[in-house]
């Protein structure tokens, strides 16, 4: 029997990707968490053959879970499933471990297809990721300034970038403000930045943030 699990806070998105792949693949079973923990001891209690996970997570980053799952279970591949565009996360993901990345705009179809290439074996990116991962190869050695950043000084900058102040990252991450505001330190000196002006404009120009 095929056995996916879907991990995402998102009731209403997690049930839409249920009845997705419950309809793609008839006869399967389909699980569900709705935050990193449960996540971790679905994983902990059954065999899986796909998990669908969400980027973003309440308390820590999806990538950081995509890690875990990785150094837990390296035999399941990992299908990155975000609400934001290729051009922020997904090379940083593959990089990390996944099999693939989709983003929720995707029309339905392609999320079976995804779930289907990945368990075959293969990997799955759109032919925009496909594009940015080619330029990426053809880059000399010196990377974008982004690159250089954590993934957890990352997602930091692109909130930043995106208008969120210290305080509102602090909660949506579950941060103390004196962490969040050491990771925009570090962030504005590893990119050779002055202010949130000049990471939003950067973010802008790179096309990371619309």
């Amino acid at each position: 029997m095929t056995r996916i699990l879907v991990i995402d806070d998102h009731p209403l998105i997690r049930r839409g990707a249920v009845d997705v792949l419950s309809e793609g693949f008839p006869g399967s079973e389909i699980g569900e968490a709705s935050s990193p923990a449960e996540a971790m001891v679905s994983l902990w209690a059954g065999t899986w053959n796909l998990v669908v996970l969400d980027i973003s997570l309440p308390g820590r980053s999806g990538i950081d879970l995509l890690r875990e799952i990785k150094s837990a279970r390296p035999g399941i591949p990992v299908l990155m499933f975000s609400a934001h565009p290729e051009a922020q996360f997904s090379t940083r993901t593959l990089r990390a471990g996944a099999s693939g990345y989709l983003t929720k705009n995707s029309p339905p179809t392609m999320l079976v297809q995804a779930a289907q290439q990945i368990m075959k074996g293969g990997k799955f990116i759109s032919p925009a990721a496909a594009e940015m991962l080619v330029s990426e190869l053809q880059l000399d050695s010196s990377k974008p300034l982004h690159e250089q950043l954590s993934d957890r000084e990352y997602d930091v900058m692109l909130r930043i970038a995106g208008g969120s102040s210290v305080g509102q990252i602090a909660e949506v991450m579950n941060l103390s403000v004196k962490t969040v505001s050491t990771y925009r330190t570090r962030i504005l000196a590893k990119m050779g930045l002055k202010n949130n002006a000049e990471m939003t404009h950067y973010a802008l120009r790179n096309k990371l943030i619309e």
